[in-house]
Formats: structure tokens, C-alpha cells, sequence
């Protein structure tokens, strides 16, 4: 499994990004889909995730900011990321969880400044 994470850069606070990640599996039976994030001397924290039934949860931060979305054809996840702060800064990875094993992306970086 390959994933292939985009978008990233660097923004300023208010500003927006859309993050996606390429799978070469099919996606649409895919347990888990979702993304992370790593801020600099952070644990990394799960931002939002997607079930196959389309149940989507996020974490407290990325609520009413945040929204994840998937293209089962293209085989893409996406990450929409509005009102940007500079605490939604760090290394952004996809993770999707096939035959119950997690594949991880390389990580895009998002940096927002001030």
C-alpha cells in the first residue's frame, strides 16, 4: 500500500488548505481512513477520521474547521482545513487502516503563521 499526501504550505492565520492522499488500493474497503497531524516536540494527534459507512468524527480543534471527505473512485482522501491557526501547524499524515493494518502516508507539512 502507497499513500501520497499533498497540499500542504504554508498560510496565514485565517487562511485555508486541502490536503489530499492518493491510494494505489482501493479505498472504498478500507476500514479506517483518516488523518494526523505531528507539531514539533507533539505527540501526534488524530485530527479526523472516516469510517466505510461514512461516520466521520474529529478532534475538538478541528471541529466546525476541519472537513474530511473521500473519493472512492479517484481514490483520494481529502482534508479541507478553513480558519487556519498557527497551532494547526505540523506534519500532516494519512493513515488508512486495510485488513486491519495501518498503511501511513509520508506526512505534508502545514505551516501557519501569525
Amino acid at each position: 500500500v502507497q499513500l501520497q499526501a499533498s497540499g500542504g504550505g504554508s498560510v496565514q492565520t485565517g487562511g485555508s488548505l486541502r490536503l489530499s492522499c492518493a491510494a494505489n488500493i482501493n479505498i472504498g474497503n478500507a476500514n479506517v481512513m483518516g488523518w494526523y497531524r505531528q507539531a514539533p516536540g507533539k505527540q501526534r494527534e488524530l485530527v479526523a477520521r472516516i469510517l466505510p459507512d461514512g461516520n466521520i468524527s474529529y478532534a475538538d480543534s478541528a471541529k466546525g474547521r476541519f472537513t474530511i471527505s473521500r473519493d472512492n473512485v479517484q481514490k483520494i482522501l481529502h482534508l479541507q482545513m478553513s480558519g487556519l491557526k498557527p497551532e494547526d501547524t505540523g506534519v500532516y499524515m494519512c493513515v488508512v487502516v486495510s485488513s486491519g493494518m495501518p498503511f501511513w502516508g509520508r506526512g505534508t507539512q502545514v505551516t501557519v503563521s501569525s
